[in-house]
C-alpha cells in the first residue's frame, strides 16, 4: 500500500542529514564505544592492564568481526588481537561476563517498559487493542529472564563453584578464575557502564525518529524503544542480515502510532549505520594494522 505524502517524506529523508539532531546521534556513537571501552578496560582488570586507546581499537575490532557472526557472538575474536596472548583464553568468561550484564540491563529496561506502557503512560490510549509485544507471556519471559541474568552476574563466584563440583568440566575452572575474582562493587560499576550505554542507545533512536519526522513524542518512542531493543535480544541475526530483522522490529512497534513507515525504517537503517557498520569499517582497519601474533 502506497503511503501517504511519500514524495515529501522522501524529501525529509534526503534533508535529515542538515538536522543538528543528526548530528548528535553520530556524536553519540563516539560516547557509546567511549563508554564500551572503559567497560572493557574494568571487565579485564583482573587480568591486564589496557590504557583507553588500546581498549578502544580493541572493541572496534570486536564491532569488525561480529558483524559477520549470529547475534555478534564473534565479538571476542577481534577484541582478542589486543589482548596478551598468555590471558587470552582467561578473556573469554570476561567478556561474556560483560555481555550477561548489557543484556541484564536490556531485558530489565524492556520489563520496565512494558509495566509503564500497559499501566503509567497512557500511549496506548489510541490504540483499539494491545499490542502483541506487550503481552503477559513476555512480561512473564521478561521478569524471569532478568531475574536469572542478575543472579548469573552477581553469583559469579557461586557458578565458578558449581561447574568445579562437575567431573567433565573441572578442567576449565583455572580459566574462571579471573571473573571469580571480580569484587562487588567492580561489578556493580560494569553494570552501571552498561545502563549507561543502554540510555546513549535509547536516546539515538528518539532523536533519529524525530529527525525522520515519525510523530512520536520522544518520550513515547523512548519507551517503545526499550520494546525494540528486548524484541532485538530474543531474534536470531547475523551481522548484516540484520538490518531486516531491525527494520520489520521497528515498523511492527513504532508503525502502531504513526503512519510514516518510510521515517521509521529511515531512523532505523540510519542507527544501523552509524552504530554498527561504520564501527566495523574502522575496526577493520585496526584489525588489519596489527599483527596476529604480537601486537605491537
Amino acid at each position: 500500500m502506497r503511503q501517504p505524502g511519500l514524495g515529501e517524506r522522501w524529501s525529509q529523508v534526503k534533508l535529515s542529514w542538515m538536522d543538528l539532531r543528526f548530528w548528535m546521534v553520530v556524536g553519540l556513537m563516539f560516547v557509546n564505544w567511549a563508554i564500551e571501552s572503559v567497560k572493557w578496560q574494568k571487565q579485564l582488570e583482573p587480568l591486564q592492564k589496557m590504557n583507553f586507546i588500546r581498549a578502544f581499537r580493541s572493541v572496534l575490532a570486536g564491532c569488525s568481526i561480529t558483524m559477520l557472526t549470529p547475534n555478534r557472538i564473534g565479538e571476542y575474536a577481534g577484541r582478542i588481537l589486543y589482548i596478551n596472548e598468555e590471558n587470552r583464553i582467561r578473556a573469554i568468561p570476561l567478556t561474556i561476563l560483560g555481555s550477561i550484564s548489557q543484556l541484564a540491563v536490556t531485558m530489565s529496561a524492556g520489563t520496565a517498559g512494558i509495566l509503564y506502557i500497559r499501566y503509567g503512560s497512557g500511549i496506548l490510549d489510541a490504540l483499539p487493542e494491545q499490542p502483541w509485544f506487550l503481552n503477559g507471556f513476555i512480561l512473564v519471559l521478561g521478569f524471569l529472564s532478568t531475574l536469572f541474568l542478575f543472579l548469573l552476574f552477581f553469583k559469579v563466584h557461586d557458578m565458578v563453584l558449581f561447574i568445579s563440583r562437575i567431573r567433565f568440566l573441572k578442567s576449565f575452572v583455572k580459566y574462571l578464575h579471573a571473573a571469580e575474582s571480580f569484587t562487588r562493587k567492580q561489578l556493580l560499576r560494569i553494570i552501571f557502564l552498561s545502563f549507561i550505554r543502554y540510555l546513549v542507545f535509547i536516546l539515538q533512536y528518539a532523536l533519529m525518529i524525530q529527525v525522520m519526522h515519525v510523530d512520536i513524542p520522544l518520550a513515547a518512542s523512548a519507551w517503545l524503544m526499550t520494546q525494540f531493543f528486548m524484541l532485538m535480544v530474543l531474534a536470531p541475526t547475523i551481522g548484516f542480515t540484520e538490518l531486516p530483522v531491525r527494520a520489520t522490529a521497528g515498523v511492527a512497534i513504532l508503525g502502531l502510532f504513526s503512519n510514516n513507515i518510510l521515517g521509521i525504517q529511515a531512523a532505523i537503517f540510519a542507527i544501523w549505520l552509524i552504530n554498527l557498520v561504520i564501527p566495523a569499517m574502522i575496526g577493520g582497519i585496526f584489525i588489519l594494522g596489527v599483527k596476529m601474533i604480537k601486537v605491537p
